[in-house]
Order: C-alpha cells, then sequence, then structure tokens
C-alpha cells in the first residue's frame, strides 16, 4: 500500500508550510524541533520502517487508520484528522 507513503508527502508539505510561518525569535526553536521531524521523515530507515509497519497492518486489516507521519503533522499544526 502506497498509502502511508503519499501521507508522508503530505505532512512534509503541511510541515514545511507551517515552517514558512515560523518568522519570529521565539518560534526558531519549534522550527529547528519541525526541521528535525521532517528530516526522521525523509530518512531510509523511517521509510523502510513504515513501509514494514503499513505491510504488517495490511495483513492485520488494520489500514484505515491515519498514517503516523500525517498523525504527527496534524498534531504539530493543530488540524482536524479527517
Amino acid at each position: 500500500c502506497t498509502c502511508s507513503f503519499l501521507d508522508t508527502d503530505r505532512a512534509l508539505a503541511l510541515l514545511e508550510e507551517y515552517c514558512k510561518k515560523l518568522k519570529k525569535p521565539e518560534e526558531q526553536q519549534l522550527k529547528k524541533a519541525i526541521r528535525k521531524v521532517m528530516g526522521i521523515f525523509k530518512s531510509s530507515l523511517f521509510q523502510a520502517l513504515l513501509g514494514s509497519f503499513t505491510k504488517k497492518a495490511a495483513r492485520h486489516g488494520a489500514v484505515s487508520h491515519p498514517s503516523l507521519p500525517a498523525a504527527v503533522a496534524y498534531d504539530v499544526l493543530g488540524c482536524p484528522k479527517d
């Protein structure tokens, strides 16, 4: 299933847009933390783990819940998880 990889791309896009809005000096620590999360999402290790998780979830019929990257992005941005 490629849905989780698409969710990762969407999460990265949402986080990138959010980072662009962080311009105040007091927001720079948050921006740095978000960029670290983005780096993790882009890593080959994370992508491999996500692929493994997706395969296991598909075998158990649990593919309807949001992926981890999307859930984290929605959490950070305060977006609804629809």
